[in-house]
């Protein structure tokens, strides 16, 4: 058993599951596209209908041997991926999108090559607001209305 299984079994035992649905923090419309046989890259919103401001720092997953947060940036006209350093903020009661273009989680060095409809377990850490724990569907089909924006086909 991994150890961020152990922890999650842990947690699952420590705190009723009906505390992480209630808590004003969820994940939704989650998945994954993977362009080569090496990286993959997840969108998702998170809703935070907190009084405070909770900040996404971090991610993990079995499925890649190193997981960061990413985004876009333009960088001499040229659009350039780059690792977030500090976080992405997630205000009191609105919501940020991980969408392509955009914010997103990255991983690099796939466990083993995805294919449409493989489901990659991810674990987000929110620091002081917890952590979640998602399950996203690998859908290379998927039109998410980023329009114009940078796709993930490299890293």
């Amino acid at each position: 058993m991994t150890m961020i299984r152990m922890t999650l079994a842990a947690l699952a035992v420590v705190t009723p599951a009906a505390a992480f649905a209630q808590d004003g923090l969820t994940i939704r419309d989650a998945y994954v596209r993977s362009a080569n046989s090496k990286t993959a890259a997840a969108f998702m919103v998170v809703q935070n209908d907190r009084d405070a401001e909770c900040r996404l720092t971090g991610a993990s997953s079995d499925a890649a041997e190193l997981v960061e947060l990413h985004t876009h940036s333009e960088v001499d006209g040229v659009m350039k991926m780059h690792k977030i350093e500090g976080g992405i903020a997630v205000p009191a009661g609105g919501d940020h999108a991980l969408a392509r273009g955009g914010d997103h989680v990255m991983l690099m060095g796939l466990a083993k090559p995805l294919s449409d409809g493989d489901t990659v377990a991810l674990v987000l850490d929110f620091g002081d607001c917890g952590t979640r724990q998602v399950d996203a569907v690998l859908d290379n089909d998927r039109a998410d209305g980023a329009g114009g924006h940078a796709d993930h086909q490299s890293h």
